[in-house]
């Protein structure tokens, strides 16, 4: 049999530190507790499923849009198998306005796995977690360190914007996640399961509150400082251009207007009603024709739709 070779966590002194290692994570957990949101999936009596509904719906969307939706949601399925015992079109249908329906579509099947291969119970482990349909590295972790108090690497936007401020000396982190980053967020993380937990979505608060993407107030950053960006007085980002996402006439938008139509109405649709939403013929077929490829919408026969059964 051949050998198996582990690779070693990096050790914090091979990272830049803004301060050292016990007094970074006294200072951000000590912010975190006197500075967190109070957020509904935050509390003792949130289920592992609550944490899990609001990671999927916090991907890519803000705070207050996610609220009242996880709310409702919810309280219509709270567990699993009440969501896998209805049809996806109907997840799509509560996802409203939330933007990139795909996701619960994604959540929908998560739950069916978890009902029909779990118990109905959302498993504790960051590898089966992963082996869910529609999760990823980020919602595994996440999931398993927010749920069960598992020590994992988090590294959500907020996370790396942080790292790459306080620790790289840099304005942004890259486009994608890098090795670097991970072996830094790796190295700080506490050894203590429960602190690493907490250590997770300290650093995220600290990166949607202070240490934000265009404003960040680093006058009442704990870090200020420590932080290597300060330090260098704060260079301008160098590398591509950090462009927001477009809406106004998209493809995307047309989307969403299509589903506005199918998510009001629980029967089919025939094509003249959708036809009216928007203008351009040819942007509109292949608006729904994509909607048609990602599962969010099924033909029932020709010139008629619905949402999935």
């Amino acid at each position: 049999m051949a050998a198996i070779t582990v690779t070693p966590a990096p050790s914090p002194a091979a990272v830049p530190l803004p301060l050292p290692l016990p007094v970074l994570h006294s200072t951000v957990l000590g912010w975190y507790e006197a500075n967190a949101r109070e957020l509904p999936w935050r509390t003792p009596e949130a289920s592992s499923w609550a944490v899990m509904v609001s990671e999927f719906m916090l991907q890519q969307t803000p705070v207050k849009r996610v609220l009242p939706a996880y709310a409702a949601w919810l309280e219509r399925w709270p567990t699993p198998a009440d969501l896998a015992a209805d049809a996806p079109g109907e997840a799509v249908r509560m996802w409203g306005r939330l933007g990139y329906p795909r996701r619960a579509l994604r959540l929908h099947a998560a739950a069916v796995a978890i009902t029909e291969e779990h118990g109905g119970l959302v498993p504790d482990d960051h590898a089966t977690l992963l082996s869910l349909p529609g999760v990823g590295e980020y919602t595994a972790a996440a999931v398993a360190s927010f749920a069960f108090r598992r020590r994992h690497v988090v590294l959500d936007t907020n996370v790396r914007r942080v790292f790459a401020r306080a620790v790289t000396g840099v304005e942004y982190p890259a486009q994608a996640t890098t090795a670097a980053e991970r072996r830094t967020a790796t190295a700080l993380l506490p050894e203590d399961a429960e602190t690493a937990a907490t250590w997770a979505v300290a650093v995220m608060e600290l990166g949607a509150l202070v240490c934000t993407a265009r404003s960040p107030e680093c006058g009442d950053c704990p870090l200020l400082t420590g932080c290597a960006w300060q330090r260098a007085g704060r260079p301008p980002h160098e590398g591509p251009a950090r462009r927001g996402q477009s809406y106004e006439g998209t493809d995307r938008q047309v989307r969403g207007k299509l589903l506005a139509v199918l998510r009001a109405e629980h029967g089919t649709v025939e094509q003249a009603r959708l036809d009216a939403v928007w203008p351009d013929a040819v942007q509109r077929a292949r608006a729904l024709d994509g909607l048609v490829a990602d599962g969010l919408v099924e033909p029932v026969e020709q010139g008629v739709y619905r949402l999935p059964q």
